[in-house]
């Protein structure tokens, strides 16, 4: 980890996974599911939570938004594509909000956790490198 992928973590209020992203907790995680099961497996995460409220959902374009109730302020985009048949991506955009746009690390905590209850739930088969 470099010294300013380091500062852009603990001193921005946004991260986001992507396919080849230099904290590898951060990369596109890959379950053996179709798409429909694993965004209705988000859905149903969320809106169960009293942590998140959802805001919209786009099943069409495999996207939903949405916000935390409880603590810090954040704004989550979450993407599911399927790539193949049983082989499905789920992606975070987590943007914090707050006064001054620094969250120490937050935005890239919350993806993480976010990541480990959707690992509980369905079948990881990669995160990508």
């Amino acid at each position: 980890m470099s010294i300013s992928n380091m500062l852009k973590k603990y001193f921005g209020n946004h991260a986001e996974t992507a396919e080849n992203h230099w904290d590898e907790r951060l990369n596109t995680h890959y379950y053996k599911v179709m798409k429909d099961k694993a965004f209705q497996k988000l859905e149903d995460f969320f809106s169960s939570n009293s942590e998140f409220e959802m805001n919209s959902i786009s099943r069409e374009r495999g996207e939903m938004s949405v916000v935390t109730k409880k603590g810090k302020k954040a704004f989550i985009v979450v993407t599911v594509i399927m790539v193949s048949p049983n082989r499905t991506a789920v992606d975070f955009s987590v943007t914090t909000e707050s006064a001054i746009p620094i969250d120490f690390g937050y935005s890239s905590t919350l993806i993480y956790r976010l990541y480990e209850q959707l690992n509980e739930e369905l079948p990881l088969i990669e995160k990508s490198n």
